[in-house]
């Protein structure tokens, strides 16, 4: 198992979005943390923000490579997406959004609607994807709203609220009963409706995401062509489902990006404030909290990156892996808001002061992202009801296991092409699941890599850590496998909860197999896995604890990368731990 990470293309075009936005951390520009907040106390955008995106030429990766834009694949995304929301998390989910609305069109679209709205999005146009509604939200089976075939297109009647880009959006993607179908996905176009026969809604006050259009659309005896209907008639339930695989993969860039900001902010204020006669990060609670954050955000990259490279290596798995990354991922976010917070203190609290008071903005935004795309509660079910089918084979190699993992944790190669498919998804993994079913063959392998390679203590704490999740994940599968799981209760949801853990305990584990083979026994090249699964068995057992030994050589990395241009990051701990001697 090998492999090095060079700045291949996603990395090398991640960087240049980096450079254009400029650091936020400067007194001016679009994306400063001082424009942020200025604007956003007035409930809009920071002037230029949007233009500078665009000019940039973010669209072109909402518009896959087959139908004329710049998306090679969904790994790519994640990393602009990082870059975009680390800044402004409102202006991240502006385009987010755009990407839900589109994403049906790309998989069920006829060549005509597909070549449409490439180039409205090209252009700069903005998409939304129109299904809830207001007396049912995600209650998708009691939908209202009706397409009345008539002549050569159809009559929509209804209201959709409420939508991300419903006003500033052009193109909609909407959820509708079809008479004599059933419920269907229809692509709007604003620019083809009649005068009078639709509006949008204001804008909806939020907690956070000021300046988002989040509002929604009523629709009056709407004429549509008809064309406008997405892939097979009366499928559209299933198609949400579907496309939600892709979009709740894509928010945890948003978590990720989040996370680096408000760690930077945390270990920059623990840096400089002096409290006591020292530096407030000499205070072991101060340094434990950020020490955990920087932990959980690693693990968050190891369970993000590999799911959002699937969708173009083994899309099929995508039902489950993307409901454990929306649990998961956002969850992770939240407790490593909560560490910096505490950090922070009442300095978390203020919109001023400390970076400009962005805090407290980064706080309020960021907890959208355990609630849209379906709810904590929404993916642990998912999750919940396929356990049974994974569990009877959870300790069963699957076929051709080791070149799917390969091309989903080799981190020096580029994931390959996405060529949209609807036919791709599907809405039960059954028992394709190498991440779960691959842990014990990556156990003896990592086994045989810390007798050979490492030091007696690194490869003790290894071993030790190992084996104490490998005998929780035995014990836990089994008796899934032995006992039916009712996914609706909150024995279902804690279920669900652990298997994540043991997904991302997994997901970490093949990353260090997979991309850490020059550096494993460098300093610091198997000291951050031990320290992330350590924190990962601290979730299952509360009495684990982190090998002290191994701190200090990650906490120098955290401030080594805490005023360059680099992420906190394993792309950043491979590349130090490159350079350290053993």
């Amino acid at each position: 198992m090998t492999g090095e990470v060079s700045d291949r293309p996603s990395y090398a075009l991640a960087a240049d979005f980096e450079r254009v936005l400029g650091d936020p951390a400067a007194s001016g520009g679009p994306f400063s943390h001082a424009e942020t907040v200025e604007h956003e106390e007035l409930g809009a955008l920071p002037p230029g923000a949007v233009d500078l995106v665009r000019s940039w030429g973010f669209s072109r990766y909402l518009v896959p490579e087959d139908f004329g834009g710049g998306l090679r694949n969904l790994e790519q995304l994640v990393l602009l997406t990082r870059a975009l929301a680390r800044r402004n998390l409102t202006v991240a989910v502006m385009f987010g959004s755009a990407l839900l609305g589109v994403n049906p069109v790309w998989l069920w679209g006829d060549e005509e609607r597909r070549a449409l709205v490439a180039r409205g999005v090209l252009d700069g146009d903005l998409a939304c994807f129109a299904v809830s509604e207001p007396d049912h939200g995600s209650d998708l089976g009691t939908n209202e709203t009706t397409a009345s075939p008539d002549g050569d297109g159809y009559v929509l009647t209804g209201e959709k609220w409420p939508v991300g880009n419903a006003t500033r959006g052009r193109f909609l993607s909407v959820y509708a009963a079809v008479e004599g179908i059933g419920p269907s996905l229809l692509l709007v176009d604003k620019r083809q409706l009649s005068a009078g026969s639709w509006d949008n809604h204001p804008f909806v006050r939020t907690v956070g995401l000021r300046g988002h259009d989040l509002s929604g659309i009523t629709f009056r005896g709407t004429e549509v062509p008809a064309g406008a209907l997405l892939g097979r008639p009366g499928a559209g339930l299933a198609q949400i489902l579907q496309v939600l695989q892709i979009t709740r993969t894509a928010i945890g860039a948003l978590s990720l990006g989040t996370m680096d900001s408000v760690l930077r902010i945390a270990l920059r204020h623990a840096c400089s404030r002096v409290l006591y006669g020292q530096e407030i990060y000499r205070i072991p609670v101060i340094r434990r909290h950020l020490v955990h954050a920087h932990l959980d955000l690693l693990i968050a990259e190891c369970t993000t990156l590999p799911v959002a490279r699937a969708l173009s290596v083994a899309p099929s798995r995508l039902s489950l892996w993307s409901s454990v990354v929306k649990y998961l991922v956002p969850t992770l976010g939240e407790e490593v808001v909560q560490e910096s917070a505490r950090v922070l203190g009442a300095r978390g609290y203020l919109r001023e002061g400390v970076a400009s008071g962005v805090f407290q903005k980064l706080q309020r935004d960021h907890a959208i992202a355990s609630v849209f795309e379906g709810t904590t509660h929404v993916n642990l079910h998912g999750i919940a009801s396929q356990l049974p089918t994974v569990a009877q084979v959870a300790d069963r190699p699957a076929p051709g296991q080791d070149g799917v993992l390969r091309q989903l944790f080799d981190w020096s190669q580029e994931a390959p092409v996405w060529h949209p498919s609807g036919r791709a998804l599907r809405l039960t993994n059954a028992t394709e699941d190498e991440i779960t079913r691959g842990w014990g063959p990556a156990v003896a392998e990592a086994r045989l890599i810390a007798e050979r390679e490492l030091a007696v203590s690194e490869a003790d704490a290894l071993l030790k850590v190992l084996d104490a999740l490998s005998a929780r994940r035995a014990a836990f599968y089994t008796r899934i496998a032995a006992e039916s799981l009712d996914a609706a209760t909150t024995e279902g949801q804690d279920r669900a909860a652990e298997h994540c853990v043991h997904h991302a305990a997994a997901s970490c584990l093949y990353t260090w197999l997979y991309s850490f083979a020059g550096e494993r026994a460098s300093a610091g090249g198997t000291g951050w896995l031990v320290l992330v699964l350590q924190r990962l068995l601290a979730r299952l057992d509360p009495t684990a604890g982190l090998e002290e030994s191994l701190l200090p050589w990650l906490e120098e990395l955290m401030f080594a990368r805490l005023d360059g241009p680099e992420y906190f990051s394993l792309r950043a701990v491979k590349a130090a731990a490159g350079t350290a001697e053993g």
